[in-house]
């Protein structure tokens, strides 16, 4: 796999150069307040290591969705002042919406050595997320006119092609600078990519989530590589009635059901272990609000749901299988919530998981999204090798897709 000998920010020297750095920013805010900042503290290693070195540190990353124009909601002006607190120093905003104008050129030029700006949320510009040929080639030149070198460090963002995340790196080698992936993105890559390409064995995979629709090729790119695929959460009722079980009312896509069969069989001829839930836990509607606690739940045979009746976790026999198939692992991928974790009283499969790969020997690996918010919320993040900061570009690294952000930086000599 190509993406594992790229040139890292080890492999050139930032020396008084002024470095664009693409970080994943996209934090959660409530008020105009941070409520998780896990993404800010994963790219601190990068950002001090090029402070430390005499680099002028140009710092980008977009946040939200940006559906209605630039606003101060969706501003990263939150974000400028934690960096500042975590690195003990004054990392400096430029609030301009059109991301590279004067304001932000003006700044550049008056930086010293080992000073941080940080510019205003990449897709005010608006063509920040458009198509590869028209990300915005305006856009990232102009990015690229701001610096020397890049670096990207968005793991969360490198399965897009976009101006700040792959369109930049064209003008940038065009001046002769270095393209480079940071240290987030060195370890993401070499978690994943070694988990898929080079896993210790026995490797077991860990599915799970609403829908079979997402993992399609995962599930197919998993089964060659894996020994042992667990499938639970949502996706698990299609494989069941594609068995030709009675699911009742639970989450199905009746359009995938030939392919569940072509994965089981698959799995057959490769001679590896597809594991299904043997019991549920069901309810007779979806809980609202979502974390209801009063909900009433009872546990049956998969193959016992009553035709009005929903699966909504897996069972304690299940559970049991699931954690006993993780024992013996010497690496472990998780990707998805075995149910809908949010609701206390449906939330043991997951649970169970979480604890199982807490207490198992093996590399583990939880590949962004849900599994990485279970996997916090219950308190096990200490405990897991890796937990991706990823959840779209994850899953493409385990599809063996090549994600833009990775591919655009310069190889290594």
């Amino acid at each position: 796999m190509a993406a594992l000998n790229k040139k890292t920010v080890d492999d050139f020297n930032a020396a008084h150069r002024r470095v664009l750095v693409r970080c994943d920013f996209n934090v959660p805010l409530k008020e105009g307040k941070i409520t998780d900042d896990t993404r800010i503290v994963a790219a601190l290693p990068t950002i001090q290591k090029l402070i430390d070195e005499g680099a002028k540190v140009i710092l980008c990353s977009h946040l939200g969705k940006v559906k209605n124009g630039p606003n101060e909601g969706e501003s990263l002006a939150p974000v400028a002042a934690r960096l500042s607190e975590k690195l003990g120093k004054e990392v400096k905003f430029i609030p301009d919406y059109n991301v590279t104008g004067e304001a932000a050129t003006k700044a550049v030029q008056e930086m010293q050595d080992g000073d941080v700006i940080l510019l205003q949320n990449t897709r005010f510009r608006g063509k920040e997320e458009t198509k590869p040929q028209d990300a915005g080639e305006g856009f990232a030149k102009e990015l690229a006119d701001l610096a020397d070198d890049y670096v990207c460090d968005a793991f969360g963002s490198a399965h897009r092609a976009h101006a700040s995340v792959s369109v930049v790196t064209k003008y940038i080698r065009e001046k002769g600078g270095n393209c480079a992936v940071g240290y987030l993105m060195q370890k993401e890559i070499k978690f994943l990519g070694n988990a898929v390409e080079n896993p210790v064995r026995p490797f077991v995979a860990i599915l799970g989530g609403a829908k079979v629709a997402d993992k399609l090729n995962v599930i197919s790119n998993l089964l060659e590589k894996c020994d042992t695929l667990i499938i639970g959460g949502g996706m698990a009722y299609t494989f069941e009635k594609a068995q030709g079980y009675e699911i009742g009312t639970s989450l199905c896509d009746d359009t995938k059901l030939d392919y569940c069969k072509e994965m089981m069989e698959k799995a057959q001829k490769l001679g590896k272990k597809l594991l299904l839930p043997v019991d549920a836990v069901i309810t007779d509607h979806f809980p609202d609000p979502i974390d209801d606690a009063s909900i009433a739940t009872e546990v049956v045979d998969i193959d016992k749901i009553p035709a009005d009746k929903m699966g909504m976790d897996i069972g304690p026999k299940t559970r049991a299988l699931y954690e006993e198939a993780v024992k013996s692992a010497k690496t472990v991928v998780w990707n998805g919530p075995m149910g809908v974790f949010e609701n206390p009283v449906l939330a043991a499969g997951t649970k169970a998981v979480a604890a199982a790969l807490a207490e198992t020997e093996a590399t583990t690996i939880i590949g962004g999204g849900d599994s990485a918010a279970a996997v916090n919320q219950l308190g096990y993040a200490d405990k897991m090798s890796h937990i991706s900061t990823g959840g779209g570009a994850s899953l493409e690294f385990l599809e063996g897709k090549e994600l833009p952000g990775v591919y655009a930086a310069d190889d290594r000599n």
